[in-house]
Protein backbone atom coordinates (compact mmCIF):
# COMPACT_ATOMS: atom_id res chain seq x y z
CA UNK A 1 0.00 0.00 0.00
CA UNK A 2 1.99 3.13 -0.58
CA UNK A 3 2.41 6.13 1.63
CA UNK A 4 0.69 9.20 1.60
CA UNK A 5 2.01 12.43 1.91
CA UNK A 6 1.19 15.47 3.15
CA UNK A 7 2.50 19.03 1.62
CA UNK A 8 3.94 22.09 3.54
CA UNK A 9 6.25 24.12 1.66
CA UNK A 10 9.29 21.91 0.65
CA UNK A 11 8.98 19.38 3.52
CA UNK A 12 7.02 16.40 3.36
CA UNK A 13 5.39 14.99 6.21
CA UNK A 14 3.83 10.93 5.84
CA UNK A 15 0.26 10.57 7.15
CA UNK A 16 0.91 7.92 9.57
CA UNK A 17 3.70 9.87 11.12
CA UNK A 18 1.36 12.57 11.60
CA UNK A 19 -1.46 10.45 12.86
CA UNK A 20 1.48 9.37 15.56
CA UNK A 21 2.49 12.80 16.66
CA UNK A 22 -0.97 13.85 16.98
CA UNK A 23 -1.87 10.65 18.93
CA UNK A 24 1.50 11.55 20.46
CA UNK A 25 0.27 15.15 21.70
CA UNK A 26 -2.80 14.57 23.21
CA UNK A 27 -1.29 12.02 25.22
CA UNK A 28 1.14 14.54 26.33
CA UNK A 29 -1.79 17.44 26.47
CA UNK A 30 -4.31 15.27 28.32
CA UNK A 31 -1.47 13.95 31.13
CA UNK A 32 0.52 17.42 31.32
CA UNK A 33 -3.57 18.90 32.07
CA UNK A 34 -4.44 16.62 34.70
CA UNK A 35 -0.61 16.25 36.57
CA UNK A 36 -0.58 20.11 37.00
CA UNK A 37 -4.03 20.77 38.02
CA UNK A 38 -3.48 18.06 40.56
CA UNK A 39 -0.34 19.23 41.81
CA UNK A 40 -1.78 22.77 42.01
CA UNK A 41 -5.06 21.60 43.78
CA UNK A 42 -2.61 19.72 46.07
CA UNK A 43 -0.38 22.79 47.12
CA UNK A 44 -3.25 25.25 47.54
CA UNK A 45 -4.71 23.16 49.84
CA UNK A 46 -1.70 22.58 51.86
CA UNK A 47 -1.21 26.73 51.70
CA UNK A 48 -5.07 27.06 52.58
CA UNK A 49 -6.88 29.77 51.70
CA UNK A 50 -4.61 32.49 50.66
CA UNK A 51 -7.14 35.31 49.68
CA UNK A 52 -6.95 36.98 46.12
CA UNK A 53 -4.67 39.28 46.89
CA UNK A 54 -1.99 39.31 43.94
CA UNK A 55 0.96 39.16 46.77
CA UNK A 56 -0.25 35.87 48.13
CA UNK A 57 -1.00 34.82 44.79
CA UNK A 58 2.19 35.72 43.80
CA UNK A 59 3.83 33.89 46.59
CA UNK A 60 1.56 30.78 46.64
CA UNK A 61 3.91 29.99 43.16
CA UNK A 62 6.80 29.38 45.60
CA UNK A 63 5.46 26.51 47.05
CA UNK A 64 6.80 23.61 45.65
CA UNK A 65 3.41 21.64 44.81
CA UNK A 66 2.26 24.67 43.40
CA UNK A 67 5.55 25.44 41.11
CA UNK A 68 5.07 22.45 39.97
CA UNK A 69 1.64 22.22 38.93
CA UNK A 70 2.28 25.56 37.03
CA UNK A 71 5.12 24.35 35.26
CA UNK A 72 3.34 21.41 34.37
CA UNK A 73 0.27 23.86 32.95
CA UNK A 74 2.91 25.38 30.76
CA UNK A 75 3.51 22.21 29.01
CA UNK A 76 0.14 21.30 28.30
CA UNK A 77 -0.37 25.06 26.98
CA UNK A 78 2.61 24.69 24.76
CA UNK A 79 1.42 20.83 23.77
CA UNK A 80 -2.27 22.32 23.52
CA UNK A 81 -1.26 25.19 20.79
CA UNK A 82 1.36 22.12 19.08
CA UNK A 83 -1.52 20.27 18.90
CA UNK A 84 -3.95 23.16 17.63
CA UNK A 85 -1.75 23.93 15.20
CA UNK A 86 -1.91 20.55 12.86
CA UNK A 87 -5.12 19.00 14.32
CA UNK A 88 -8.88 20.21 13.78
CA UNK A 89 -9.79 21.81 16.40
CA UNK A 90 -13.29 19.48 16.63
CA UNK A 91 -10.82 16.72 16.84
CA UNK A 92 -8.52 18.20 19.45
CA UNK A 93 -11.30 19.82 21.87
CA UNK A 94 -13.16 16.26 22.30
CA UNK A 95 -10.06 13.82 22.57
CA UNK A 96 -8.04 16.13 25.20
CA UNK A 97 -11.64 16.38 27.12
CA UNK A 98 -10.49 12.60 28.28
CA UNK A 99 -8.50 14.74 30.84
CA UNK A 100 -12.07 15.51 32.98
CA UNK A 101 -11.86 11.95 33.00
CA UNK A 102 -8.49 11.06 34.46
CA UNK A 103 -8.99 13.82 36.45
CA UNK A 104 -11.84 12.58 38.18
CA UNK A 105 -9.66 9.32 38.83
CA UNK A 106 -6.74 11.28 39.88
CA UNK A 107 -8.69 13.33 42.20
CA UNK A 108 -10.05 10.13 43.51
CA UNK A 109 -7.44 8.38 43.61
CA UNK A 110 -4.29 10.66 44.89
CA UNK A 111 -6.24 13.67 46.54
CA UNK A 112 -8.95 11.64 48.32
CA UNK A 113 -11.82 13.76 46.93
CA UNK A 114 -15.08 12.16 46.76
CA UNK A 115 -17.04 11.83 43.27
CA UNK A 116 -20.98 11.69 43.42
CA UNK A 117 -22.57 8.83 41.32
CA UNK A 118 -24.19 11.94 38.82
CA UNK A 119 -20.41 13.14 38.36
CA UNK A 120 -19.36 9.54 37.28
CA UNK A 121 -21.92 9.53 34.62
CA UNK A 122 -21.41 12.72 33.46
CA UNK A 123 -17.64 11.17 33.07
CA UNK A 124 -19.14 7.90 31.23
CA UNK A 125 -20.80 10.60 28.74
CA UNK A 126 -17.61 12.11 28.12
CA UNK A 127 -15.75 9.01 27.43
CA UNK A 128 -18.91 8.13 24.99
CA UNK A 129 -18.15 11.35 23.03
CA UNK A 130 -14.02 11.15 23.03
CA UNK A 131 -14.81 7.51 21.68
CA UNK A 132 -17.56 8.60 19.47
CA UNK A 133 -14.99 11.73 17.73
CA UNK A 134 -11.81 9.37 18.21
CA UNK A 135 -13.04 6.79 15.79
CA UNK A 136 -14.12 9.90 13.20
CA UNK A 137 -11.51 10.58 10.09
CA UNK A 138 -10.36 14.40 10.01
CA UNK A 139 -8.39 16.23 8.17
CA UNK A 140 -5.38 16.94 10.35
CA UNK A 141 -2.89 18.77 8.63
CA UNK A 142 0.81 19.60 9.02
Amino acid sequence: MPEISVLEGPVAVAAPDLRAKTRLFAVLTILSNVAGNSALTKGMHQLGDIGNSPFGLIAALFHPWVAIGVALLILWTLTHMALLSWADLSYVMPVTALSYVVTAFAARLLLGEFVSPYRWIGIVLVTAGVTLVGRTKGSTRV
